[in-house]
């Protein structure tokens, strides 16, 4: 029995992001999955270790390595037309479920189980809300590493992302984004100044 699932999620690296924009430093769907997942995880570890609240960092962090799958097959539909109508978000919808019952299919029986509620983001609502926060973190940084590069095609984007961020109300989010977004817009010498 060949199991191709890993080959095809491997593939992901061939998906590329922000299709619409000119980028000054290229992004495809793995890089932006890792990152993702880094900041769902640690999203997680906020909530649960600054703020005492219930979390799984690791699931956070399974989840979101995962959330984007489907584009194996759709690719990435850049946001505007994504969200151009109800109709047209409702039916990318439903590509997307196919495309991860899909992928779901490449795994032996004895696996999809476990891979089922990180391919169609139904592990519990306080997971599927952080990689949903973790997922604007990765847009809203990549906007802040452009505007650092001096690429100002990525204001409105930054803007209207940093936008919904705030718009969640999440205390981890905010959190994050006090403590370790600023980061993002400086020079390596300026993140590891010698001590």
């Amino acid at each position: 029995m060949s199991v191709h699932f890993f080959a095809l999620i491997s593939r992901m690296r061939h998906i590329g992001r922000w299709g619409l924009m000119r980028n000054t430093q290229p992004e495809n769907l793995q890089e932006h999955s890792y990152m993702t997942a880094v900041f769902a995880h640690a999203l997680a570890l906020v909530r649960r270790d600054i703020l005492g609240l219930p979390a799984d960092p690791d699931r956070a962090a399974a989840a979101a390595l995962f959330h984007d799958a489907a584009e194996l097959f759709t690719g990435d539909l850049p946001t505007p037309v994504k969200y151009f109508d109800p109709d047209l978000r409702a039916a990318y919808r439903r590509v997307e479920e196919t495309a991860a019952r899909r992928l779901l299919a490449l795994l032996p029986e004895s696996l999809r189980p476990a891979y089922t509620p990180l391919l169609a983001e139904q592990s519990d609502p306080g997971t599927d809300a952080l990689v949903r926060a973790a997922d604007k973190l990765a847009a809203y940084v990549k906007c802040l590493e452009e505007l650092r590069d001096g690429n100002r095609e990525f204001a409105p984007a930054a803007r209207q992302t940093r936008e919904k961020l705030d718009a969640m109300h999440s205390p981890e989010v905010a959190w994050f984004l006090e403590h370790c977004v600023p980061s993002f817009s400086l020079s390596l010498d300026e993140v590891t100044p010698e001590h």
